[in-house]
């Protein structure tokens, strides 16, 4: 009878013990189990694009993102108030460019202090700084390395995003927004005709271009375009990067609508003075037209939700007239500098601007830094055209007591317009005595003469009414005055 009880309590022990181990994952880590469906699974759970197992009790709640598209959809997905840390790379959006900078170049021993409860990499930084990872991982820091290499895993991509950060809702709600904007870009495009045909240069290093597939590809692609290089072969298997070269681009010269350099970090691209300099390339039909455009890889090439940016920003290079339709805008309602941001961006067709240093912040600008408004946010739906019509000098801002304000609200005066107008422009005096009878009250005196003298502006009963608010109508109207004209072909 000794026997059996002492046989049954060592039963039980060894079930505790047994029970204890299945309480950790593979490496050790004490993690937290659930009951779902009658077997022992991790709340969060997925095997990550470095082929482990990520397993996780809840969201996490101290993140250091050591790739900036990590951040930057972090961001967008509402979990950046969780990031306490990011790599110096990120620009994107303003707010993540305060958080602390980590590098996987640096020592590990500044990530560990920090105390995250996770970080997050990509397959390339394993690769890059093996040692700095192992370091990480075993001091009990989870590590999970994502990446998608392809834009049809993009929505995998930032359902484990979302995963790790409980934000999953948004996350769905977001990826919904953004087939549907490049949807709808397709639809508008896809009507067009006829199509324009465009060169895509990756990297200057032998005019390289980009595969079909890749997201730069697919890009030119819903953006509505002819890829000259589409059956470009990629350098490698699985590389977005093809060979081209200057020969095949001068083959096809006179078929080459558009030409457009990507720039970014890993690429300085070429721009306009420097592919004006290759021998032969001023035969190419784009060039001798003027279509030649540099676009941000961050926007076109990086797996991030500004991606829809990029294949607009590349349909508006190709087919402006349409992509920069002002049809919403020619009515006699009063103008808000909001509307006035919007009509500047597509009369002029400015290209969308994209900070392209990652040392844009550490050095303070004399006029306005970009995402800098303390009355803008970077997820408005008119940030892109206010920050770039500000930017390209055409609108201004206001500084006071250290910050600075756009005021999108206010209504825009004949004398703000005037001075847009001015710095389109071309214009010299015409050396004629025209008395402007409330001159007095202008902030742009010399402006308002010479545009009154070149016929740009009317007087009313001898006055120019500095201070009188204009319509979206009448913004155009001066805007087709300016010699320069629409930038459109």
């Amino acid at each position: 009878m000794k026997s059996l009880k002492f046989n049954f309590i060592m039963l039980l022990i060894l079930f505790g013990i047994f029970g204890l181990f299945i309480g950790c994952d593979s490496s050790g880590d004490n993690i937290n189990k659930e009951i779902s469906g009658g077997s022992l699974t991790s709340k969060i759970s997925f095997t990550d694009d470095d082929g482990n197992e990520i397993n996780l009790d809840k969201p996490a709640e101290r993140i250091i993102s050591l790739y900036s598209a990590h951040t930057e959809n972090l961001y967008y997905i509402g979990a950046g108030e969780k990031i306490i840390g990011r790599h110096k790379t990120c620009t994107y959006p303003p707010d993540a460019v305060f958080a602390e900078v980590f590098d996987y170049n640096g020592d590990p021993e500044k990530v560990i202090s920090a105390n995250p409860d996770l970080v997050i990499i990509r397959p390339f930084i394993r690769k890059k700084a093996p040692d700095f990872v192992k370091v990480i991982e075993s001091s009990g820091i989870k590590v999970v390395s994502l990446y998608p290499d392809k834009f049809n895993k993009f929505d995998d991509y930032i359902k484990k995003l979302a995963m790790i950060t409980g934000t999953e809702e948004n996350a769905e709600r977001l990826l919904l927004k953004f087939h549907k904007e490049l949807d709808d870009i397709k639809s508008i495009t896809s009507e067009i005709s006829p199509k324009q045909t465009l060169f895509f240069e990756s990297t200057e290093t032998n005019v390289r271009t980009v595969t079909s597939d890749s997201m730069a590809g697919i890009a030119i692609e819903t953006a509505g375009g002819i890829n000259i290089a589409k059956d470009a072969e990629p350098l490698e298997e699985g590389s977005s990067i093809a060979d081209f070269g200057e020969e095949k681009v001068l083959m096809n010269a006179d078929k080459i609508d558009v030409y457009i350099s990507q720039r970014g970090s890993m690429n300085s691209g070429a721009s306009k003075q420097g592919i004006s300099e290759r021998a032969g390339f001023n035969i190419i039909k784009a060039l001798k037209n003027g279509r030649f455009f540099t676009i941000n890889e961050k926007i076109i090439s990086s797996p991030t939700f500004r991606y829809t940016k990029g294949v607009r920003e590349i349909a508006r290079y190709l087919y402006p007239e349409v992509m920069n339709d002002l049809s919403e805008y020619k009515n006699d309602n009063i103008a808000t500098r909001r509307d006035f941001a919007n009509i500047i961006f597509r009369y002029k067709n400015i290209p969308l601007f994209v900070p392209s240093s990652s040392s844009y912040y550490e050095t303070e600008k004399k006029g306005h830094t970009f995402g800098l408004f303390s009355d803008i946010n970077w997820n408005d739906n008119d940030f892109d055209a206010i920050e770039t019509s500000v930017l390209a000098g055409y609108v201004e801002g206001v500084k006071d007591n250290g910050k600075e304000y756009f005021y999108p609200g206010n209504n825009v005066t004949r004398d703000e317009l005037a001075q847009t107008v001015f710095v389109m422009g071309d214009f010299s005096s015409k050396n004629k005595e025209v008395e402007i009878q409330d001159i007095e009250d202008s902030q742009h005196k010399n402006i308002v003469r010479i545009l009154v003298e070149n016929g740009v502006f009317e007087l009313k009963d001898g006055k120019f009414e500095p201070d009188r608010k204009v319509s979206c109508m009448e913004i155009i109207k001066a805007f087709e005055k300016i010699d320069i004209g629409r930038q459109v072909w």
